[in-house]
């Protein structure tokens, strides 16, 4: 089925509707949405399947109607402690219980989830407290002393009043042993429970503390067009910007992904993949929770532990990043794992290697479904359909959606095989971004009527109305579907004393597929007092670490254009890609 471009008649205008053909025939092409909330898909399950099992942690099983009874509860907590309809609540933790308890107990309380990276460090925390105007703050405690620091190292209007801390081991057995164990390095990390920090003009609670609270959860006045989730993404100028999600773009695709991948309250889904991130929040979280399914929560990668669980609790669903499916395949001990409860994996951030699908195919019988979207579109806005994937593809415009690709400087449709610049339009689509009405409306442009967003990645669809990435219009970073924007990058690293200009290029890498470089001028009164190792070191304790360069390079001058500006395509072309 797979055609390369150079097949295709460049003169042939694409058919909008080609990919109907491939359309799982038991699926209406749009749907309609309810008109509740994303809290009532919690509501509705627990009252339909209270005693299921709604999240598994390291053994550790949480009934639909624990989780709503605790969600509750931290509802009526928050509004306690002064959170009012609309006010922006960080949530800053890794995979685990806590996090889904939270991020519903926040859309209860008439408020708006701000997802955050744990990976970030105080530099980074401070514009997720800043910009959102976030006054509360709900993570782990082995993350909570970097937030506290990044709210106290702010002016005081600025500043956090409340900051609610939980241990992992709130919601597990620190002495579970087998299958469902974690492995022996996570031990500190996951059983440590740290001191809580102190909060400069602020107050700190415990996570025993805010679920004993009893009083009634406030009056629900939330619905589809309120501000549900502000998860933020960076781009070519530097800060992260927020992206405006209603309840109702969220649902949208909680529900799509749902009927596209089979979804039913027997889904038995692996959750791995961050819930910080838009794909997990809405592909895993939301999807599952509206479904009924199970959660079988993981709070990092680690691929014997995953073999364990797909293998303990017979998992169904899979959607990863296709790097951690390579790794598990590649384990001295995945003879011993058992896969055949599998009836779907999928992923995205990256392209699956042909070979690695092709045996998924051949030994497990297994389709990998790749699919794409971005933090502006609450995941998918194009999905492969499950039973006439593509490899190496985007996919189709998932349901309800249409995309089209146009010239990026005429805004013309272009012809059926010519790269072009990838726009979208469906209720999935977020609704600007935060406090950036200049950005909102460089965003989107006005094509045949309807308003479209600019994705700012460049491909081309071929004759049967499938999609496929060929670049980037956007300058940005893919390491191991972690997005690097290095604008970012750069700005960070100007804190650094010694670094007097910086570039960020990408760089091959084998496993993440691409790599974070560096490409560096030093100040003259730190030449040959500062190596590459320092400056690595460094960024490891200022930045995420997936943005942290693996490879730094000292160069006496960067190559600039007439004005004065970087010319980092000049740097990446000398790279080799």
């Amino acid at each position: 089925m797979n055609q390369s471009s150079s097949s295709l008649d460049p003169r042939v205008k694409p058919d909008v509707r080609a990919h109907y053909r491939f359309w799982p025939k038991r699926l209406p092409h749009a749907i309609t949405l309810p008109v509740t909330s994303l809290w009532d898909n919690l509501e509705t399950s627990a009252r339909r399947y209270p005693e299921k099992a709604a999240l598994v942690f390291f053994g550790r099983v949480f009934s639909y109607a624990e989780v709503l009874q605790k969600a509750e509860r931290l509802a009526a907590c928050l509004q306690g402690l002064g959170v009012k309809k609309g006010d922006r609540v960080v949530l800053n933790m890794q995979n685990c219980p806590q996090l889904v308890i939270a991020h519903f107990a926040i859309l209860r309380a008439n408020a708006v989830v701000v997802p955050v990276n744990p990976m970030n460090r105080v530099e980074e925390l401070k514009h997720y407290i800043v910009d959102p105007d976030a006054k509360f703050a709900i993570t782990t405690s082995d993350l909570a002393a970097e937030l506290a620091r990044a709210s106290d190292a702010l002016p005081p209007a600025q500043r956090l009043s409340h900051l609610l801390v939980t241990h992992f081991t709130d919601a597990f057995d620190a002495h579970v042993a087998g299958d469902n164990a974690p492995p022996a390095a996570w031990t500190d990390w996951l059983q440590t429970r740290h001191a809580l920090p102190s909060l400069r003009d602020g107050q700190v609670l415990s996570w025993e503390a805010a679920l004993s609270v009893t009083s009634a959860a406030p009056a629900l006045t939330v619905g589809p067009a309120d501000l549900a989730i502000l998860p933020y993404t960076s781009g070519t100028t530097g800060l992260p910007k927020g992206c405006i999600h209603t309840h109702a773009s969220i649902m949208h695709n909680a529900i799509a992904s749902g009927l596209w991948g089979n979804g039913s309250v027997e889904n038995v889904v692996l959750t791995v993949v961050p819930m910080f991130h838009i794909t997990g929040m809405v592909s895993l979280m939301h999807t599952s929770i509206r479904a009924g399914a199970t959660l079988i929560m993981m709070p990092r990668w680690d691929r014997e532990l995953a073999g364990r669980l797909i293998s303990r609790w017979q998992v169904t669903h899979w959607t990863n990043i296709p790097t951690m499916v390579i790794d598990l395949l590649g384990s001295p001990n995945f003879e011993s794992y058992d896969l055949s409860s599998l009836v779907y994996i999928g992923g995205g951030g990256a392209a699956m290697p042909q070979a690695v699908a092709q045996r998924l195919l051949e030994q497990f019988g297994l389709r990998y479904v790749e699919g794409y979207g971005l933090t502006e579109t609450a995941a998918p806005s194009h999905s492969n359909p499950p039973d006439a994937p593509k490899q190496q593809c985007l996919g189709i415009p998932f349901m309800s959606t249409d995309a089209r690709v146009i010239d990026p400087d005429t805004l013309a449709e272009m012809p059926m095989g010519a790269q072009g610049e990838i726009i979208i339009h469906g209720p999935e689509v977020f609704q600007g971004y935060w406090k950036r009405p200049d950005a909102t409306e460089a965003a989107f442009i006005e094509f045949e009527g309807k308003s479209f967003f600019r994705s700012g990645d460049l491909g081309y669809v071929d004759a049967d109305g499938y999609f496929f990435l060929t670049d980037r219009l956007k300058r940005m970073i893919n390491a191991s579907g972690f997005k690097v924007w290095p604008a970012e990058v750069e700005a960070l690293m100007f804190g650094h004393p010694a670094v007097q200009e910086a570039c960020i290029i990408s760089t091959k890498d084998s496993y993440r597929g691409e790599s974070v470089k560096a490409v560096i001028v030093l100040r003259p009164s730190h030449k040959g007092t500062v190596s590459e190792q320092d400056i690595i070191t460094w960024c490891r304790d200022n930045m995420a670490v997936y943005k942290v360069p693996r490879v730094v390079q000292f160069v006496d001058a960067l190559p600039k254009s007439g004005a004065g500006k970087v010319m980092w395509r000049s740097l990446q072309e000398a790279e080799g890609k």
